[in-house]
This record gives C-alpha cells, sequence and structure tokens, in this order.
C-alpha cells in the first residue's frame, strides 16, 4: 500500500488527486472539532462516555467523537448512506425511478443524485430534531427556547449537507469513495483516543481502583494479536476470487484466423466490498435514531429505555439484525454489480463460452449459481468478522473487563478501516496501470 501511494505520488495528475483528498479530510476534521451554539461540549461528552457501550458509542465512533461533542459535523455522512439506501430500493421498487437509472444514461444518473440530495437534508432534518431531543432531555444545553433549538437543528443540517458534498468532491476530484473515504477518517480519527482509553485501563488496574474502568494488562497483547489476524483475514477474503475458465472459438476473418485462446471470469468472493457493512450500520442505528426522540428513553424503566436496550449494539436482537442486513445488502450490490445473463450474451456474441455448458442459458444458470454461492459466503465473512470482535467484547467484559464494549463497537470499524484501505489502494494502482500502459505501439 505505501509503495502504491509512493508510485501515485510521482505522477502529477494522481499527486494533486491525493492532495485534494488530504485537503478535504482536513476540512472535514475541522469541521468536526467547531461547537454548535447552545451546547455545552463538556457535560456533553460526560454523559455520551456513559452511553459509550450502547448505539449512541457506535455513531459516535462512525463522526469520529463529532457525535459526543456536539460539533457542526456531529450527524457526518449518516444520512446520505440512509437516503442512498432509500433511493436505491424506491428504483427497483418505483418503475419510473427504474426507467430513469437504466435508460436515462448521464442525464438519468444527475436526476437520480438531485434527488438523493433532497432525501439526504430532509432525513438530515429529522436526525438533527431528534439530536436536540436528546440533548435537551440530556440537561446539556446552555440556553432554552425556540431560538436556540432552529440554530441547533439549521447548524446540524448544513453540516451534514456540506459533509455529503464533500463526499461527492472526494468522489469526483480525489481518489476512491467519498462516503467511505469520509467514514474512514473519522474512524481512524479515534484512534489515539482508544489507545490512551486502553493505557488508563491499565493504569486504573494497577493502582487498584475499583471505580474507573480498568483493563487487565493481559488483554492488551490478546487485542492487539486479534486485530492483526483479523485484519490479515480481512485482507485474504477480500483478494481471494474464483476464476471460471473460457475458451474462445476459431474463427476466420479474411485471411486471419482469430480466437482460439482460453481466458477466465474473474469474480470476487467479496464482490460488494463494504458497503454492505455501511448501510447495514446505517439501518441497524434507527432504533437508536428513534429513541432520541423521546426524551423518556433516558429514564431507566420506561418503554422507550427498554427499546434501546433490546437494540443495543452488545445484545443479541441487535446482532441477529446486523447480521441478517449485512446478508441482505450482500445480495443487493452483488445483484446490481453483476448480471449473469448480460455476462453470458456477451461471450456468446464474441464466441467464448465455458467448458462443459452450452452459450446462453445453460451459461447463465451457471454464473448465477455460482455468484449465489460466493454470495453466501462472502455475506457470512462480513457478518461473522463484524460480529466476531462484539462477541470477544462480552466474554471480556463477563470476565470483568471494561474494554470489552469498546471491543465489540471496534468490530465494524476494523472491516470498514481495512476495506476502504483496500479499495483505495487499489483505484490508486488501476489509474497508475492505465497511465503506465503503452498500448499497440510497440
Amino acid at each position: 500500500m505505501i509503495q502504491t501511494i509512493c508510485n501515485a505520488w510521482k505522477v502529477q495528475e494522481l499527486r494533486n488527486k491525493l492532495l485534494f483528498t488530504i485537503f478535504a479530510l482536513l476540512i472535514f476534521r475541522v469541521g468536526a472539532a467547531i461547537p454548535v451554539p447552545f451546547i455545552d461540549s463538556n457535560t456533553l461528552q460526560t454523559y455520551m462516555e456513559a452511553q459509550s457501550a450502547s448505539i449512541f458509542g457506535l455513531l459516535n465512533v462512525m463522526s469520529g467523537d463529532a457525535f459526543a461533542y456536539g460539533t457542526v459535523f456531529a450527524l457526518t455522512i449518516q444520512p446520505y448512506i440512509n437516503s442512498s439506501i432509500i433511493v436505491q430500493l424506491l428504483t427497483i421498487a418505483i418503475p419510473a425511478l427504474e426507467r430513469l437509472a437504466r435508460d436515462g444514461g448521464e442525464e438519468g444518473k444527475k436526476k437520480i443524485a438531485a434527488i438523493t440530495r433532497y432525501v439526504t437534508v430532509a432525513i438530515a432534518l429529522i436526525q438533527a430534531f431528534g439530536y436536540y431531543t436528546l440533548i435537551r432531555s440530556a440537561g446539556v444545553l446552555s440556553a432554552q427556547g425556540v431560538w436556540p433549538a432552529i440554530v441547533i437543528i439549521a447548524a446540524l443540517t448544513a453540516g451534514s449537507a456540506f459533509v455529503m458534498w464533500l463526499g461527492e468532491q472526494i468522489t469526483e476530484f480525489g481518489v476512491g469513495n467519498g462516503i467511505s473515504i469520509i467514514l474512514f477518517a473519522g474512524i481512524v480519527a479515534r484512534g489515539p483516543a482508544m489507545v490512551s482509553s486502553m493505557i488508563s485501563g491499565v493504569r486504573s488496574w494497577a493502582s487498584g481502583s475499583s471505580t474507573a474502568a480498568t483493563l487487565h494488562p493481559a488483554f492488551i497483547p490478546l487485542v492487539i494479536v486479534g486485530m492483526l489476524l483479523l485484519v490479515v483475514f480481512i485482507v485474504f477474503i477480500t483478494n481471494a476470487e474464483r476464476r471460471i475458465p473460457v475458451q474462445y472459438a476459431k474463427r476466420v476473418v479474411g485471411r486471419k484466423m482469430y480466437g482460439g485462446q482460453s481466458s477466465h471470469i474473474p469474480i470476487k468472493v467479496n464482490m460488494s466490498g463494504v458497503m454492505p457493512v455501511i448501510f447495514a450500520q446505517a439501518l441497524a442505528s434507527i432504533p437508536a435514531t428513534i429513541g432520541m426522540f423521546f426524551p423518556s428513553a433516558q429514564t431507566e424503566g420506561s418503554g422507550w429505555n427498554t427499546f434501546l436496550e433490546i437494540f443495543d449494539s452488545n445484545g443479541l436482537v441487535y446482532s441477529i439484525v446486523y447480521f441478517l442486513l449485512i446478508v441482505l445488502f450482500s445480495y443487493f450490490y452483488n445483484t446490481i454489480q453483476f448480471n449473469p445473463v448480460e455476462v453470458s450474451n456477451n461471450l456468446k456474441k464474441n464466441g467464448g463460452f465455458i467448458p462443459g455448458f452450452r452459450p446462453g442459458k445453460p451459461t447463465a444458470d451457471f454464473l448465477q449459481k455460482v455468484i449465489s454461492r460466493l454470495t453466501l459466503f462472502g455475506a457470512i465473512y462480513l457478518a461473522v468478522v463484524a460480529l466476531l470482535p462484539a462477541i470477544t467484547g462480552n466474554i471480556m467484559s463477563a470476565l470483568g473487563s471494561s474494554a470489552g464494549s469498546s471491543l465489540a463497537i471496534g468490530g465494524t470499524s476494523i472491516i470498514i478501516v481495512v476495506g476502504v484501505a483496500l479499495e483505495t489502494t487499489k483505484a490508486l494502482e488501476a489509474q497508475l496501470m492505465m497511465r503506465h500502459y503503452k498500448g499497440f505501439l510497440e
């Protein structure tokens, strides 16, 4: 990865893209540190620390601590992710949108993108109101009334819209997918705080404190080795692929003979990358968003508080829902990305065939069968990797370590960080190869 970045830095155009991406991420981090007026950041941080083991802790990790400090970018990219999910599902359900996406060409894509932006602003308004309700019930506002409410909601909505625009600019003028890059930056920014928390936990254990968060030193090497093994496993599966052999028939054109060579169709085990995890996490956080609208959700023993505890990020219900959503979105994205009928028709037009299968429908059925099996394995892999640290965290919590909750939240973080890093590296490698390709002149 470092070698790829160094090679890309030597190319002027790619260097400009890297600099643009770095500058955009710098703006994102600056915005994540600008507090919203009328919010007592210190009191809010103390309140959110008490909620770190809940779904609010996961939202805070994804925002790079902006959620816990009540900054302009507290809602981060979540409204845009939810909007993308809604619009993509509506594109399948509504024939007019489906025709616009399929036959509209570049103009159709622009209209779909515009609809996504409008929906993003609407969702951001709703989530900003829920966030205001949450912090008002927590008693962290420095002023009450209509005007502070309008300022807070408007600032959070504007911040979410700006992050959406920033992500689109990274996608167009920078390197990689803007949504993934911003999530990557938010999670990585939490790294020093997590290390500091582990050091504080060890010191608390050494001092024999019973009230502070404690962490036995023996857990640290286990956590580090486990994370390294998890990273290696993610990299291995991400690069794994099934190669389906393809044979091209010989044909004579004029006085020359073409074809006769062998090739293959590479099909990734995890074709959809980290997008199912990102989208599943966004949908799984909806119960927490609903709970923000009800002040009674912060009262122990109330109905809404029980509702939030059921969907706690360490709980069984959340894990089951999260698992099923990852599997669902894996199939959804693979269906969009790979069309067996289209691949079969292209092979038939070019005189290619898969040995043992007739061109046309038999080839399409075989490809569909392979895709279904690979998608199932890839979806289970994503779900297990995302939930394995949560299971380990619950075991550590049962053994008396307070690091269990943060480790549980770290499962989703690791898979997003590693996946985004690999995808960005591949995007750089593809652009380097395109610029170094000498064509047919030599």
